[in-house]
């Protein structure tokens, strides 16, 4: 059955509307570099971890490209995943992959609206799960920009990686079907897909959200 990631989580009552509704990842956003109001300090990202307490698994989402704060973040929030942005040195992933063995690596690969892969993803030696995700050049969003891609492209990159793959960008409720079954990802993940009006999660959006991937 595919997986079903729920990402920036910014409280326990977030983490619980994501477990209630059988999330098999929640994303927390930890070291922030580009625009993003998803972003959390460690403090509330470790709060959060220790509530789920393994109950699903607890992807840090990060832009820090520095391996040693990036290892001490993990360290003190206790995540079993971590999400990398595509800019880091492979050196540097290098040294997260050997002082964190036990810990999941996620390499992100951007993608345009029009399906142009824009990331050399050949280059990465250490990775565990790619995730391909919309970007904004124009607002200098990497993630959570609620914009979709050619789901028909991804599907042929999605043949050609050696890793699952999760597929990002514009999902919500209402597309994920069609997204999955054009694309045939591992898994698939969510951000602004998922809030309301307000930038707040919706319960109802979550549950239905991960209702219709998994069916």
């Amino acid at each position: 059955m595919i997986k079903v990631k729920i990402c920036a989580n910014k409280s326990i009552e977030e983490a619980q509307m994501c477990l209630d509704a059988g999330a098999d990842v929640i994303g927390i956003l930890v070291g922030q570099e580009h625009n993003s109001n998803d972003f959390v300090d460690k403090y509330k990202a470790k709060e959060i971890t220790q509530f789920v307490n393994k109950r699903c698994a607890v992807s840090l989402v990060t832009h820090l490209t520095d391996a040693t704060k990036i290892i001490e973040l993990t360290n003190f929030i206790g995540n079993n995943i971590i999400q990398l942005h595509s800019d880091i040195a492979e050196s540097e992933v290098e040294k997260i992959s050997k002082a964190l063995p036990n810990v999941k690596l996620v390499r992100l690969i951007h993608i345009s609206k029009d399906g142009e892969i824009c990331t050399d993803y050949k280059k990465m030696k250490y990775v565990d799960y790619y995730l391909l995700d919309s970007f904004n050049l124009q607002t200098n969003q990497v993630g959570g920009t609620g914009l979709t891609h050619d789901w028909t492209k991804s599907a042929e990159l999605i043949k050609q990686l050696n890793k699952p793959v999760f597929l990002a960008g514009g999902l919500n409720p209402d597309n994920v079907k069609q997204a999955i079954s054009l694309a045939h990802p591992y898994g698939v993940d969510v951000n602004s897909g998922c809030k309301n009006e307000f930038g707040v999660k919706d319960k109802d959006k979550v549950q239905a959200f991960i209702s219709n991937a998994k069916s």
